[in-house]
């Protein structure tokens, strides 16, 4: 357990440091806000040039703050990993000016696969989407 609690740190320690110079975060203005084990929040404010045809902000956008948090939280504990399947639901019409905040929780992390739940909230609390994703172990040796 000592050594699972490590790692967990040293994860943490590396992705907190990493954030700072990241290319899609900084494209995209994302923040990193909380990072613990096993859990991210991250915020975004939505621009204008985020919108699509219907005046909303376009799907991807949202998607990728969603994997954002999802990358940070599954990163944090001790089995560095990546995605391999990700799927978000929208619930409700995101629009520029909006501040977007996305809470990502590990529901279970393993050696081989882990399972995550994100929820998208704009800065009135409202439920924008929900995103559920798998991580794969990676193992940087190889």
């Amino acid at each position: 357990m000592i050594e699972k609690n490590t790692k967990t740190a040293r994860n943490i320690s590396w992705l907190k440091e990493v954030e700072k110079e990241e290319p899609v975060a900084s494209f995209l203005n994302m923040k990193l806000i909380d990072l613990t084990p096993g859990y991210a929040k991250v915020k975004m404010n939505l621009l204008h040039e985020y919108q699509n045809f219907h005046k909303s902000t376009f799907g991807g956008i949202i998607m990728a703050l969603a994997d954002q948090a999802f990358g940070y939280a599954s990163n944090s504990l001790a089995y560095p990993s990546v995605a391999s399947q990700f799927s978000t639901y929208f619930i409700a019409r995101a629009k520029s000016g909006d501040e977007l905040t996305a809470e990502c929780r590990v529901l279970k992390s393993g050696k081989r696969a882990g399972i995550s739940e994100v929820t998208i909230k704009n800065q009135d609390d409202k439920l924008i989407a929900r995103a559920t994703g798998v991580t794969i172990s990676i193992n940087y040796q190889d």
